[in-house]
């Protein structure tokens, strides 16, 4: 049985904070990872292993962009398909001058696309678009997360009016920033919440709580945290789906590495 009592107090002063709007959205998108994975969130046993520098041996990603290289440790045993994905995508050569194509008002960038407008250009791999989505109460949308974005979703008629489905993420990915958490924010997020842990992290680390459980997250960012906050503050013109720099900014390379601390890798 899930113990959800305080990540349910957690959920609803985000729902306050950000709109009455949000306690619908949340509550639809706790049945969709539901029926999705059937994650199980345990506030006993959760562990924020972001929070937690690299060891050696762990797998890297070290990301050259535009604007500079930022580097995040990789969970191969939390989400072990989408990191596999991502890997073989990286070591083969994929991501090497793809696009940035979303920059969302600081809170968010998004990458990873063949085309400057983030669609899937023709003839693409259409089984490395369907990975199923992983989730685990381990991995949260803390700034520096880098996240799989949801690719298609199939649901039949009665998940589509109540929630539910399968969701799939593949090649392109999120780079988590953050939204602002101003002192009266930090304040009613920790004084409604019972299990403080959370709540703490958000607020002393920054990222978006309300992506919580909805996005594969593949890795944390431990180094270039200031390219990850350019990348989502970008000048940008309105598509209508995503907010496209207008400036061409590029995944130069991807590569996989093992981290060190000897030379820092």
């Amino acid at each position: 049985m899930k113990k959800l009592s305080g990540l349910t107090k957690f959920f609803v002063i985000l729902a306050v904070i950000f709109g009455a709007a949000t306690v619908f959205l949340l509550y639809a998108n706790s049945q969709q990872a539901e029926n999705n994975t059937q994650v199980e969130i345990n506030p006993d046993t959760m562990k924020l292993i972001q929070l937690e520098p690299p060891k050696d041996g762990d797998k890297i990603a070290i990301v050259d962009t535009t604007l500079g290289e930022f580097r995040f440790v990789l969970y191969p045993e939390q989400s072990p398909n989408g990191v596999k994905n991502f890997t073989e995508l990286a070591e083969m050569g994929y991501y090497d001058g793809t696009y940035v194509f979303n920059s969302d008002s600081g809170a968010y960038s998004a990458a990873g696309s063949k085309l400057k407008n983030g669609e899937m250009p023709e003839g693409y791999d259409v089984e490395r678009e369907l990975v199923q989505r992983e989730l685990h109460q381990d991995l949260w949308p803390f700034k520096g997360a880098v996240c799989l974005m949801t690719s298609t979703v199939e649901r039949t008629f009665s998940e589509k009016l109540f929630g539910g489905g399968k969701y799939y993420n593949g090649s392109r990915f999120a780079i988590i920033n953050t939204i602002n958490f101003d002192e009266e924010t930090k304040k009613q997020l920790m004084d409604a919440s019972q299990n403080k842990m959370l709540g703490e992290a958000f607020a002393e680390n920054g990222g978006i709580p309300n992506f919580s459980q909805q996005m594969t997250v593949i890795g944390q960012t431990y180094e270039g945290l200031d390219v990850v906050e350019k990348l989502a503050s970008l000048e940008t013109e309105n598509s209508g789906i995503y907010k496209i720099p207008k400036e061409d900014i590029m995944i130069n390379s991807v590569k996989i590495d093992e981290y060190k601390t000897e030379g820092h890798l």
